[in-house]
């Protein structure tokens, strides 16, 4: 069964959706960006569904200034108190529920990984991270690839025997390449998200399964910085796993890492 809560965080109500489980563990689903709780193109909501039939509670809810919630949206890296809000709905909605599995995907994931540690919350699951700084005053995600995705590109191109045609044939322009090259071959540093967010993961003590497209651009960067120093405690530590899929959908919509995410959550949420 379904049915909408509502509740509120601070001064302001927020809208949630709870599809009923039969067991004492449930999931809650963050949206990342300014998705509705839906997701894009209905995904998230075909999740819970699908999760609910196999005996799962899933919450998912709007944030405040996202969908159908009042107030304002200050974005996901003051979403602290929204999670908590969204917590405590879940527990006092569906109370056989013990265990609460937390899923974001992009700065979801990252907003779980910064402000689990406060929230009731008993395991994470964080699908392609989001280690990108943005200015302030802006809500536009820099368009600009990765160091790391850079050298996949130039990599998967390189290996193509078709680029080697292009190149002897003039095709490619060679100043580009070499600048591209460059770009590729420069060491990037984490940045101040990145080494919050590794930070955070290194103290935390409850499971955590990073669920990653492999082909992805935000998950290529979070891949390049899990890789380096700041990172090291984080992946030392036995609670934390993490998976890869062969694809480069950001959200998992093809058909295949859908089947793969669903899956991998359902394999979690079966762990507890």
């Amino acid at each position: 069964m379904r049915r909408m809560i509502s509740f509120s965080c601070g001064p302001d109500m927020l809208l949630g959706t709870l599809d009923e489980g039969m067991g004492d563990v449930g999931l809650l689903i963050v949206s990342g960006g300014n998705e509705i709780r839906s997701g894009a193109f209905g995904g998230q909501s075909a999740l819970a569904a699908k999760l609910s039939e196999a005996g799962y509670a899933v919450f998912r809810y709007d944030r405040r200034g996202i969908g159908e919630s009042e107030g304002q949206n200050t974005g996901f890296e003051a979403s602290a108190e929204d999670i908590g809000a969204a917590v405590t709905a879940f527990r006092q909605s569906a109370p056989e529920v013990k265990r609460i599995i937390a899923f974001g995907n992009c700065d979801a994931a990252t907003a779980l990984a910064l402000f689990h540690h406060d929230n009731a919350i008993d395991g994470l699951i964080l699908a392609n991270p989001w280690l990108i700084e943005t200015p302030a005053e802006s809500d536009e995600k820099p368009s600009t690839p990765s160091a790391t995705a850079i050298r996949a590109r130039y990599w998967a191109r390189l290996r193509n025997p078709r680029s080697l045609i292009d190149l002897l044939s003039g095709k490619i322009d060679l100043r580009k390449l070499a600048k591209g090259l460059a770009s590729a071959s420069r060491k990037e540093p984490v940045s101040g998200l990145g080494v919050r967010l590794a930070g955070s993961l290194a103290k935390s003590t409850v499971p955590t399964r990073l669920l990653i497209a492999r082909h992805d651009t935000t998950a290529m960067a979070f891949m390049g910085a899990w890789h380096s120093a700041e990172f090291a405690e984080a992946r030392a530590k036995a609670h934390i796993q993490l998976d890869q899929f062969d694809t480069a959908s950001h959200s998992f919509a093809d058909e295949a890492s859908r089947h793969w995410l669903y899956n991998s959550i359902r394999q979690t949420l079966q762990a507890g």
